[in-house]
């Protein structure tokens, strides 16, 4: 009888660890391959579009400077 109670607690806390390995891996998303490609492949488009933006401000910089030196020149 005692056994058999030790058999049924171990099922249970089995079942619920289980349970919590599944919810961890469901919060943590698909795993494998195909999902690390997806993931390299998300990064180097955020690498780039935060390279291109980078690229665009200097280049707003550039022509606010030409357009303040323009403006001063007006002025003169």
């Amino acid at each position: 009888m005692l056994g058999a109670i030790f058999g049924f607690v171990a099922l249970v806390l089995a079942l619920l660890g289980l349970v919590a390995v599944t919810i961890v891996r469901i919060i943590k998303g698909p795993r494998g391959k195909a999902a690390d490609k997806a993931l390299q492949e998300e990064t180097r488009m955020m690498q780039d579009l935060h390279q291109g933006l980078t690229r665009m401000e200097e280049r707003i910089e550039a022509l606010e400077t030409i357009l303040l030196e323009q403006d001063r020149k007006d002025q003169q």
